[in-house]
C-alpha cells in the first residue's frame, strides 16, 4: 500500500477529500451512542464545505490529508493559537485534530499522519486536541507522549472527551 501524508489547501479537492473523511469518521465515531437519525442529521445540515474553505484559508490553519494508495483516508488539522483554559499559560499552544477512518487504521497510517503534523507544529511550544474518551486513535496519540489534563465533553453530542497535551 502507498502512503503519503501532505500538505493540502483548501481548494475544492482538498475539501471533497476532507468531506469525505469527516463523514465517514462522524458516522463510525457515533454509531451506537447517539441515534443514526440525529448522526445523519448532522452530517447534512453542520457540515459545511465553504466554512471549512474559509478556516483553511486563514493562514493560522494547516490541513494534512493522509492518503492510501490515493485514497483519502485521514487527516489532522493544526490550528495555531489556540488555546484551552486547561493549559498553561504563557506557552505558544497549537491545536490539533487527528482523525483515522477506522477501516484504514494502522501503525504505517498512524505514523504517516503523526510524523507529519509533529513536523508541522515544530514552532510551538506544546500542540493539545479534544479527543473523544472511546476514541481508538486515544491510546496512540498517549504512546506518543500525550497527557491528560482535564476531562470534558467534545463533539455536536457533547460526549466525554480528554483534553491531552503534548509539550515540546
Amino acid at each position: 500500500m502507498n502512503i503519503i501524508s501532505k500538505f493540502t489547501v483548501g481548494s475544492e479537492d482538498g475539501i471533497s477529500d476532507l468531506i469525505s473523511i469527516i463523514d465517514s469518521s462522524v458516522y463510525t465515531m457515533y454509531k451506537g451512542l447517539v441515534p443514526d437519525e440525529d448522526i445523519k442529521k448532522y452530517i447534512a445540515n453542520d457540515i459545511d464545505p465553504r466554512k471549512m474553505i474559509n478556516d483553511l484559508n486563514d493562514l493560522s490553519n494547516q490541513l494534512i490529508i493522509t492518503y492510501a494508495d490515493d485514497k483519502p483516508v485521514g487527516y489532522s488539522i493544526l490550528k495555531s493559537g489556540s488555546g484551552h483554559p486547561a493549559l498553561p499559560e504563557g506557552k505558544r499552544a497549537t491545536e490539533i485534530s487527528f482523525v483515522i477512518l477506522p477501516e484504514f487504521d494502522s501503525p504505517e497510517i498512524r505514523q504517516s499522519l503523526w510524523k507529519k503534523s509533529r513536523s508541522a507544529a515544530s514552532f510551538t511550544d506544546m500542540i493539545w486536541l479534544n479527543m473523544m474518551a472511546h476514541d481508538p486513535l486515544l491510546e496512540f496519540l498517549k504512546e506518543s507522549g500525550f497527557v491528560t489534563v482535564a476531562d470534558t465533553t467534545a463533539g455536536p453530542f457533547q460526549l466525554p472527551s480528554h483534553i491531552l497535551k503534548l509539550e515540546f
